[in-house]
This record gives structure tokens, sequence and C-alpha cells, in this order.
């Protein structure tokens, strides 16, 4: 499997997008391993990263497997911004393997969903949403569950993966932005993406138990 080079933690003055495109441009045509990705992001990068992956959820590409992966990375990140602990990948987990060409292809297809939602952030806007500590420990819960949510093994059903992926990419930019309104935002999404779920479920059961009656 091939590295990746460079450090691509947040500068100031660069925005979300410009930091995206500098990571997809190194990645490699071949097998790549979230380590790798890990590595070139390092600590102070993790929201960053997290954008990063997300965006694969975006457009409509299957990569088989990727959503618990990815997923089960951004719960890690969500744990470690929650203890304020450096983040920590279980070694299976760091050295899984993944498709470097079909991920850089929907990294770069999913980047425009990235730029438009940029658009719409203003930092410090509802800074307190992003700066209290009370605040700031509801958002890390909320980021913890849309990554669970995106973890979910419900990907035959249209969008499962795609609201998580939403309201995580809004964490990441409000957190990244200081934005209280992104943050806000992702909120919606989450809530959206719980409602949808349960209304899934709630569906599936009432019609397994009339087949069952």
């Amino acid at each position: 499997m091939t590295g990746l080079k460079g450090a691509a933690a947040p500068s100031p003055g660069t925005s979300l997008g410009e930091q995206l495109l500098a990571v997809i441009d190194q990645m490699p045509e071949g097998s790549i391993s979230l380590g790798a990705l890990m590595d070139v992001f390092g600590d102070e990068g993790l929201l960053l990263l997290t954008a990063l992956l997300v965006i694969v959820f975006l457009v409509p590409v299957s990569i088989p497997g990727v959503s618990t992966v990815f997923g089960a990375a951004i719960l890690l990140v969500g744990v470690s911004r929650l203890t304020g602990r450096p983040l920590w990948l279980p070694r299976r987990l760091r050295e899984r393997g993944l498709p470097g060409a079909k991920v850089r292809s929907a990294l770069t297809a999913g980047l425009s969903w990235v730029r438009r939602f940029e658009k719409i952030s203003r930092p410090h806007r509802l800074h307190r949403l992003a700066e209290t500590r009370f605040w700031l420990f509801v958002g890390n819960l909320a980021f913890i569950t849309a990554a669970l949510l995106l973890m979910a093994p419900l990907s035959f059903l249209p969008f499962s993966n795609t609201l998580p992926a939403i309201a995580l990419l809004f964490y990441a930019i409000g957190f990244i932005q200081r934005d209280g309104g992104a943050i806000l935002i992702g909120h919606v999404a989450q809530l959206s993406a719980v409602v949808y779920f349960g209304g899934v479920l709630a569906g599936g059961g009432a019609a397994v138990s009339r087949l069952m009656g």
C-alpha cells in the first residue's frame, strides 16, 4: 500500500475546499490504508480529516465496507474531541486497505459539495454554539451520534449514509470556523436522519407484525 506525503492541518486563510484538494492531489492510484490518511492530517487536522472522509457519501459511488471503516474512524475522532485525548486507532482499522483510485474519484466528485457548504458558513456566527464548554460538549456528543448512524448497516436504504454525512460535514465546518450556524444545520441534518431511520424501522416493524399476525 502507498502512503501520502506532507501535512494537512487547517491553516489560517486557506479554505476548507483548498485544504482538502491539496490532500486529494497527493492520493495514490493504488491501495491506500486508513492509517496513511490519518498520518498526513495529524492530531490538529482531525476535523479536516472528518470532512475528507464524509464527502465520499455525498456522491453515488459504491465502495463496499467504506461506511463502517470511515464511520469508525470518525467515531474515534469524536471520542478524542470529547475526552481531550490524542486520537488512537486499532491496528486492524489503521491497516485496512482502500482502493485509492476509487476513493480519490469519489472525493474529487464530492469536493464540489464541500465548496457549496462552505459558502453557507460564516466564521464566528452564533459563536456560543462553537465556543462555550456546554455547547461544545453537546456538539461533540452529536458528532459521535452521527458517526454511529453513519456506521449503521443500512446501506440498502436511500440516503442512509448521506444524511449523517451531511450532519458530520457541517459539524466539521462549524467547529473549524467557529460557526455555530453550521453546527446548528448539522443538528437539523442529524435530527432528519434520526426521524428518517425511525420512520423506516417503525414501518418495517409494523409490516413484520402484520405478516406474523
